[in-house]
């Protein structure tokens, strides 16, 4: 009953039944939600409006101080927070003051309580950024960044509703610019190159300058900072230096490529350099086929690390270190379960306060052997930004590790791990991404505690696409469902599995740098990955000739005695790049589809009365006659040609194969239904109760013209009018096989 009270209460605040039912999931998160709806209750009586539920909702996922709960509900209940930005402060305000008494004048001043905007300074404000930007409003009219016009009137008016923002925006704008002309509906010119340099360049005066670490927002000084610094730059001669960090336990996805973009990007902007260093710390999930393939793809992205080290490279000094934390009273042996330590509300460790010789002999006993997993850890002396108490800096682990062997059976965590190797390799500037934020206090004050070179750690936003999971753990469950073949299954979003597909490392990368480095999260439409794959391979793969579902065609009043070899372009937009030889006989082959009967209104291709040209033959043929099979269906066509400046122009050039090879062509699109396969609102089944059987359609009798006989593995054509294709490891010397990279043209279908 006590279940269904909660639910009840919860789908009252505004939560689908879904997420209602999740967060029951969520011990602590459901009681604390509880607590505040029925606090609010107490103000507001049984029904609460969607707008404050919401507010109640992100106050109990959020408020991490338990102590406030009461307080920040009194305020929302009695409306005065009321917005999101309002519940924000307020939660930033609590967590900067954590003493009593708290200041509730300084408090409401700081969370915009009782400020009141008004429609007329909405109007004031949004005018008053446009008249700033007119001139390249008039010029760029609706490819205007407007998100630059909200921005600045939100920065002038703090606590205003977003949405009276943006609409007023949409009103002013559309005032002066009048309604779009088709001008306005075309894509915005492409400028990828210039802006990976400029966002690279811009972030390096954006975070510091080398040497500069004390000014970043955050940073902690100790007494040891500025003499430190100095021995950082002595070493370093004031060069960048940047790391690109992955665990050797999974195939890289199309999020690392961006990481590895900005990591590699960022240091060759500034004359710096960047190392590739495996975080090895965890031998139980890694496996050698990830260290290889993880240098595969750094190297196929173009890039080359200054030094490819291990975190195993520092296992001594790590333990050497961790046995100073123990002597410095910053670091002590536990023993509770992993059970105990998961989860933000952790109970305290009745071992915190043990003394430091009796934490040195029992680390040293861990180091030893003489504990079981589990049994023991060691853990740091502090709270993280997101309130967890006391990370583990080292666990026992009885597995050999790939590089040391059996010489450890203690393994350090990443978040002991990481600042330390960093500040080893005089790291400069420690790039991550955004779910790394709640570890930058850890960071700082590991360092700093140890008294040596502290870092500065820069989070950004992650790179996410639509239509897909990245996830190690999913992908395994799809690989073991048979739902897709392994890790490079094209239809995944691993660098191999694209690079498998076909796509270019080129175009990852300027997709990488049109998606532009931000704090926000990013979640992608896959075309705009295709559009980039589109510009590099228009330029890069050459032209030839295949035929999917074939029909053959006898020319029955052939030119010639014998076949007749045909010049083709290998790029028609540029025929100083060369020719490629296919021969015409009296038997081509065309697409089924390129044929009809009885056409529709619109059919432009071959057909009773209506002759088509053969491209590059200067041919055109005409139906005389359908051959039929006895179930009525049409095996082939007889027809007879003429020469193309002999007559009337065709309709239509259609693409033919004559003399062909068979080939096996793989013809693929999104492997789930929904944009957001893992979100339970949207798919309550589950991920993999939204894939899309028809993902993969193989084509195994497909026809190609012979320019492509010696085409190796991962060689890229475009098959004229169908798309581009590459050539897939499967092939062998009888037959190749070759995977659909993209559509000629954005397929929304497609993936």
């Amino acid at each position: 009953m006590a279940a269904l009270d909660s639910l009840s209460l919860f789908t009252g605040l505004g939560l689908s039944e879904q997420k209602a039912r999740e967060t029951l999931k969520n011990t602590a998160l459901s009681a604390q939600l509880r607590e505040a709806a029925t606090q609010a209750q107490q103000t507001l009586g049984s029904t609460i409006d969607k707008a404050t539920g919401t507010l109640l909702y992100g106050l109990a996922s959020r408020l991490r101080d338990t102590r406030r709960l009461s307080f920040l509900v009194s305020y929302i209940a009695s409306k005065k927070i009321h917005t999101e930005p309002q519940l924000s402060a307020a939660l930033e305000y609590v967590r900067s003051h954590p003493l009593d008494p708290i200041d509730t004048v300084d408090f409401e001043q700081e969370c915009g309580v009782g400020v009141i905007v008004t429609p007329e300074q909405i109007e004031e404000a949004v005018e008053a950024a446009i008249n700033r930007h007119r001139p390249q409003l008039l010029v760029e009219r609706y490819h205007f960044n407007m998100g630059l016009l909200m921005g600045e009137a939100r920065a002038v008016l703090k606590w205003a509703d977003g949405k009276m923002i943006k609409n007023e925006v949409d009103m002013q704008v559309l005032h002066l610019l009048g309604p779009k002309l088709e001008a306005d509906l075309e894509k915005k010119p492409k400028v990828a190159k210039a802006r990976l340099e400029e966002t690279n360049r811009r972030t390096v005066k954006d975070v510091m300058e080398n040497g500069e670490n004390y000014k970043t927002p955050g940073y902690v000084v100790t007494p040891h900072t500025m003499n430190l610094l100095k021995q950082h730059l002595e070493i370093t001669g004031g060069q960048v230096r940047t790391r690109f960090p992955p665990e050797p336990n999974g195939i890289l996805h199309i999020g690392h490529a961006k990481a590895i973009n900005f990591n590699f990007g960022y240091a060759k902007a500034n004359n710096g350099i960047c190392f590739l260093r495996f975080d090895d710390t965890n031998p139980e999930k890694e496996e050698a086929k990830f260290f290889s393939a993880i240098c595969d793809m750094v190297a196929w992205l173009g890039y080359t690390p200054y030094k490819v080290t291990y975190a195993s490279d520092y296992f001594d000094q790590l333990y050497a270190w961790a046995v100073e934390l123990i002597r410095r009273g910053l670091a002590y042996v536990c023993h509770q379960r992993v059970e105990e330590l998961k989860g933000h509300n952790t109970l305290p460790s009745p071992w915190r306060d043990r003394p430091t010789e009796e934490s040195l002999l029992l680390f040293e006993a861990m180091r030893k052997g003489k504990f079981s997993e589990g049994e023991a850890t060691l853990r740091m002396k502090l709270v993280m930004e997101d309130g967890k108490m006391d990370p583990v800096a080292y666990r026992v682990k009885y597995i050999p590790h790939h590089r040391t062997g059996d010489k450890w059976c203690i393994y350090p965590t990443y978040d002991y791990t990481h600042c330390l190797c960093d500040s080893i390799e005089h790291i400069t500037h420690s790039l991550c991404t955004k779910e790394f934020q709640a570890r930058r206090s850890s960071y700082f004050w590991l360092c700093n505690a140890l008294d040596i070179y502290c870092p500065v750690q820069w989070e950004y936003g992650r790179l996410n696409l639509h239509y897909a999971v990245v996830s190690k753990r999913k992908i395994l469950q799809l690989v073991a469902t048979g739902a897709v073949r392994d890790w490079d299954d094209p239809r995944l979003f691993t660098l191999t599995a694209l690079r498998r597909r076909g796509f270019p490392p080129e175009a990852i990368n300027s997709f990488c740098a049109r998606v532009g480095v931000t704090v926000a999260q990013t979640t992608m439409e896959p075309h705009l990955l295709e559009a980039c794959v589109r510009d590099v391979l228009n330029d890069t793969a050459p032209r030839a000739m295949a035929v999917l579902e074939s029909l053959r065609v006898i020319i029955t009043n052939f030119p010639a005695a014998k076949s007749l070899d045909i010049q083709v372009p290998n790029f028609p937009a540029d025929e100083t790049k060369g020719f490629h030889q296919v021969p015409f006989a009296p038997i081509v082959f065309i697409e089924r589809t390129d044929f009809k009967e009885e056409p529709e209104p619109g059919f432009k291709r071959l057909a009773w009365g209506q002759p088509v040209g053969l491209r590059h033959t200067g041919y055109v043929i005409e139906l005389q006659h359908v051959v039929k099979g006895p179930s009525g269906s049409v095996e082939s066509l007889e027809v007879t040609c003429r020469r193309a400046d002999a007559g009337e122009k065709p309709k239509a050039f259609i693409h033919w194969v004559s003399q062909p090879l068979m080939c096996e062509v793989r013809l693929y699109e999104r492997l789930f239904q929904h944009k957001n396969p893992e979100d339970p609102t949207e798919v309550p089944g589950g991920f993999l109760g939204d894939l899309n059987l028809a993902s993969l359609h193989v084509v195994e009798a497909a026809l190609v013209d012979c320019s492509v006989a010696l085409a190796k593995p991962f060689d890229k054509f475009q098959f004229e009018r169908l798309g581009y294709f590459s050539v897939d490891p499967d092939s062998h010397q009888g037959k190749l096989v070759f995977n659909r990279t993209v559509t000629l043209k954005e397929d929304p279908g497609k993936m």
